[in-house]
């Protein structure tokens, strides 16, 4: 598989030209093929995104005012998909098009959905309605409408239907596919090898991360904190998810790890993550 970094990682190491020069210069060192971008960290944000991004502890920085696609060809790697809004897809979507087809690629990801109940059917089931049709209007322009979790999708809208199964199962698998985080999946205590059995070949791509704890000095109660940990460092069965993955025929897996990075430096993570990918994708 292709091995990519997400974008929101970088927010802190791509504050300036020359830093996100350096930066992008580690990843492709590192032997990752490209950056999945999201559209409001390649163009200025809003005061609502960048506290919201900051606040989960992965700021937006000052990418919005970079070239993004000079700095991307000059460090020679890839965009495998463009993540935005739904919102936006919905008001504007021959300027997203336009721009996901400026990258390269042909995958556009709805990243979930911010002030809604996902533990309402009747706005969950709205929702599948309207990813189908933007992922209609998105194939007849050449390109494909992928959708992505988080933890939230696991919330129950009846007993025994949870948010995701109204998505997968309402959702025209020709119009939309996915893209598969697995860390939101374990961290809301659902079974990520089932949900990615579940939809086989509709996973397009995956969204990769591992979960553990880290100890930094003495442990002041047995319980340590569990958060995203560098591959291989965590104890989710990543293995077991990389053969799944296989046999679904996804081509690009992205690197997603949050705040809580060893040193608390984002590109040292990657780089270190950037051994396990590399292992397993040996011949």
């Amino acid at each position: 598989m292709k091995t990519n970094v997400q974008q929101i990682m970088l927010g802190t190491v791509t504050k300036n030209e020359a830093q996100a020069k350096e930066t992008l210069r580690r990843i492709k060192a590192a032997g990752y093929d490209g950056v999945e971008l999201n559209r409001f960290m390649i163009h200025p944000s809003s005061f609502m995104v960048r506290a919201l991004t900051k606040a989960a502890g992965m700021p937006t920085g000052n990418g919005g005012k970079l070239d993004w696609q000079a700095l991307l060809r000059e460090a020679d790697l890839t965009v495998p998909s463009l993540h935005t809004d739904l919102g936006s897809l919905e008001r504007e979507p021959d300027k997203v098009i336009e721009e996901a087809k400026g990258f390269g690629t042909d995958k556009i990801i709805i990243t979930g959905m911010y002030r809604f109940d996902y533990g309402d059917e009747k706005a969950v089931r709205e929702l599948a309605q309207r990813l189908n049709r933007a992922g209609e209007t998105l194939k007849n322009a050449g390109v494909t409408l992928l959708y992505h979790n988080h933890n939230v999708e696991l919330l129950p809208v009846k007993p025994g239907v949870r948010a995701y199964d109204v998505i997968i199962g309402e959702t025209d698998p020709a119009l939309v596919g996915f893209e598969l985080d697995t860390y939101w999946l374990t961290d809301g205590g659902a079974n990520a090898h089932a949900w990615m059995k579940k939809l086989g070949t509709r996973m397009m791509l995956w969204h990769i991360n591992d979960r553990g704890s880290r100890q930094s000095g003495p442990a002041m109660t047995p319980i340590l904190k569990v958060d995203s940990m560098e591959l291989g460092a965590g104890n989710m069965d990543l293995n077991g998810l990389w053969q799944i993955a296989l046999d679904n025929g996804v081509e690009d897996v992205i690197l997603e790890s949050h705040k809580n990075w060893v040193d608390k430096d984002p590109v040292k993570s990657l780089e270190l993550s950037a051994k396990w990918l590399h292992n397993k994708n040996k011949p």
